[in-house]
């Protein structure tokens, strides 16, 4: 199994939006075509809520708060469970499910982000879930860093968030620069003397 593709699954997720079934269907890739054919309606609640709880984790983990990510991933651990089963046709396909045949696509999907997320967190700990530091974005990554020092979900966000710092200090820098005018003198120093 790929913990990791199952972990990005979850993150995935959370960067999703799910304002209607179909913006969940593009939620499932090719591979997942079957997915994408199956989600009903009713899973559109379930994924919600799971989005919510998900994004929680990666707020905790960011935070240092690794006992409250690790509570509620176990929380989610027992409400989308993990049940292994080798599925394919033949000895060339066979490859594994983590869910029982006949679940919904709901659990399917959620049980591998969920599992993924799971061992993710146990083999790097929960600062290697971020939430990117651009304050247009607050999309959710995993830090696969060298030193844990990612802060972008993407070039494109540090760029920009980078770019915006430097028009702000090259702002206040012309504030400060800016010459103060000219106060006029007071009335009675305009008065000749005699």
């Amino acid at each position: 199994m790929n913990f990791d593709a199952y972990a990005r699954t979850g993150v995935d997720l959370v960067n999703a939006r799910l304002d209607d079934l179909d913006n969940l269907r593009a939620l499932f890739p090719d591979d997942n075509a079957w997915m994408r054919d199956e989600v009903a309606e009713r899973d559109l609640a379930i994924f919600r809520r799971a989005q919510k709880r998900l994004r929680d984790v990666f707020e905790y983990g960011t935070s240092g708060r690794d006992a409250e990510a690790v509570a509620e991933l176990n929380s989610l651990l027992e409400a989308f469970p993990v049940q292994p089963r080798i599925s394919g046709h033949d000895s060339s396909d066979w490859h594994m499910h983590v869910t029982s045949r006949g679940s919904s696509v709901s659990a399917e999907y959620l049980a591998g982000a969920v599992w993924g997320l799971s061992v993710w967190l146990c083999e790097y700990g929960s600062a290697r879930f971020g939430v990117c530091a651009d304050e247009r974005c607050g999309n959710v990554y995993l830090d696969t860093s060298s030193n844990c020092c990612r802060r972008f979900c993407s070039e494109r966000c540090a760029t920009r968030s980078h770019v915006a710092a430097h028009r702000a200090r090259k702002r206040a820098a012309v504030g400060e620069q800016a010459p103060v005018a000219a106060q006029p003198a007071p009335a009675e120093s305009l008065t000749p003397v005699s």
